[in-house]
């Protein structure tokens, strides 16, 4: 199928009007430094995408006095962008209704300008096959410097065009899988923005606590017998007036509201037609003290513990490999470096002994915290591999992965702090500083409720990545079969057709 496709030179493409390539402006035109702000049009450097997709959210800006000196290089959706300058090759897709955007001098972007003729997915796939790979690798070394593909040799290379029905096709089969891989990435967002909230909640900002004490303090204000309660008030006034009740259940209701965000009418409708989950919420209400005690940290909880990051985790670095080179070529560990950490692959780019200390052998669901140059933390999902130096492994005998894992999260934003404060090219931190990030451990009680849903939260999100890899892994099996003709598209139907059929007997 692939190898009976009509060939074209892009080059003669752009004479017929059916495709556009541009890449980003260069000398005089280019944005300058004071034209960059934190709100504007998108300025896409190659960093800006992986995994096939444009991070638009993180890339720089620039105003509009750049904008209107630009001579090209606005992109738009349905473009595919490439990198050019460094790593070449390097792709993704601007999918429909994306803002515009500007290519860098090291970054192009391909436009179909006849959809009837080429689908512009179609092409992004095309950029993918291993004729079009190797077009670009056997370019790219034209000149003594860094890898580049400067637009001429662009435009020299050759693309497959079949018709617009088997473009549909190979589109509908790929994208398929490409559509629950980004699924799967918003639903894991999602859990990891309601994890941190919830964590940063009862953990840093100790709302449910908080919400007692106030309420202790308005039920006492509201007893005449008692005396006008302090004016101090550690939450916002609570929507619900003191019942008739004893002041634990007021209180445990308090704190209700500030775990489940709910009013005093949502509360009662609950108890009424799902009692069993506000039984469930009442008790994990209970759990939290009704007071606080200062401590090296601050204020927190009363009877909670003030423990360092290196008190509730170990955190094991990992090795220089180069000194542990592989002794057979088909027995090996990839190595993971901070690089192999932001792609979340390890890449084989470069190998290490099996035989290293297990401890510097990560797999999926580990913690990795790097120390060093860009910090970050992450639960890696790349498989068996070998650890590399400035990269930490966190493991704990005592404490959940998600305590720990939050609480290294939790105080990144410092570290990253004390990294860029560092005089030296490669920012970092020491285990000095692990020391002094203070955590407040609760007692473990509260640990096995918050566990039930922080701990499952995680344990979902892992699999959601493991399942996307094994997606993206189909994905990267199937489409070079397809475009490349060893197999062939009624094939693949037949085998999704398959189990369908195998479901009904």
């Amino acid at each position: 199928m692939g190898a009976e496709w009509p060939v074209y030179q892009v080059s003669e493409l752009e004479y017929q009007g059916k495709l556009l390539v541009q890449d980003g402006n260069h000398g005089e035109y280019r944005p300058r430094k004071s034209e960059f702000l934190d709100d504007g049009v998108a300025f896409i450097r190659a960093a800006d995408f992986s995994s096939g997709a444009v991070n638009f959210h993180g890339a720089e800006k620039i105003n509009l006095t750049a904008l209107k000196r630009l001579r090209k290089g606005i992109g738009k959706d349905l473009d595919t962008v490439m990198s050019t300058k460094g790593t070449v090759g390097k792709i993704a897709f601007v999918p429909q209704g994306s803002p515009f955007y500007v290519c860098s001098p090291q970054t192009s972007f391909w436009r179909s300008l006849d959809h009837s003729f080429l689908l512009p997915e179609f092409l992004f796939y095309e950029m993918q096959s291993r004729q079009f790979v190797e077009q670009v690798g056997s370019r790219k070394g034209e000149t003594d410097m860094a890898a580049y593909l400067s637009l001429t040799s662009q435009r020299s290379l050759y693309i497959r065009v079949p018709g617009i029905d088997v473009q549909k096709k190979v589109v509908a089969h790929a994208s398929s899988l490409d559509k629950k891989i980004k699924i799967n990435h918003k639903i894991n967002q999602n859990l990891e923005q309601m994890a941190q909230a919830l964590f940063k909640s009862w953990f840093v900002d100790f709302e449910p606590v908080k919400a007692k004490i106030a309420a202790r303090q308005r039920w006492q204000a509201l007893q005449p017998e008692n005396e006008p309660a302090s004016p101090v008030c550690y939450a916002a006034e609570l929507d619900e007036q003191p019942a008739v009740g004893d002041l634990d259940t007021y209180m445990n209701r308090a704190a209700m509201q500030a775990i489940s965000g709910k009013t005093t009418e949502q509360l009662d409708a609950l108890r009424a037609e799902v009692p069993e989950r506000y039984n469930e919420l009442f008790e994990t209400a209970a759990l939290f003290s009704s007071a606080m005690q200062e401590s090296e940290l601050g204020a927190i909880p009363e009877g909670w513990d003030c423990l360092p990051l290196d008190s509730i985790a170990h955190y094991q670095n990992g090795l220089a490999l180069q000194k542990y080179r592989p002794e057979n070529e088909d027995d090996y560990l990839p190595v993971v470096k901070i690089t192999q950490l932001k792609k979340g692959v390890a890449d084989g780019e470069e190998k290490a002994s099996p035989d290293i200390k297990p401890e510097c052998i990560i797999d999926d669901g580990d913690v990795i915290f790097s120390w060093s140059g860009s910090l970050m933390v992450d639960i890696w999902c790349g498989g068996r591999a070998a650890l590399n130096q400035h990269l930490f492994k966190v493991t704990s005998s005592s404490y959940p992965k998600w305590l720990y894992y939050h609480f290294t999260r939790h105080h990144l934003e410092e570290f990253q702090r004390i990294a860029e404060s560092k005089a030296v090219t490669m920012g970092h931190i020491k285990r000095e500083h692990l020391k002094q990030a203070l955590c407040a451990i609760p007692y473990e009680p509260l640990l096995e409720a918050a566990g039930h849903q922080l701990g499952n939260q995680l344990g979902k999100q892992i699999i959601l990545r493991l399942e996307s890899k094994t997606l993206s892994n189909l994905r990267n099996t199937l489409l070079p079969k397809l475009l490349s003709g060893e197999l062939t598209i009624s094939s693949v139907e037949e085998a999704r057709t398959e189990p369908q059929e195998a479901a009904h007997v």
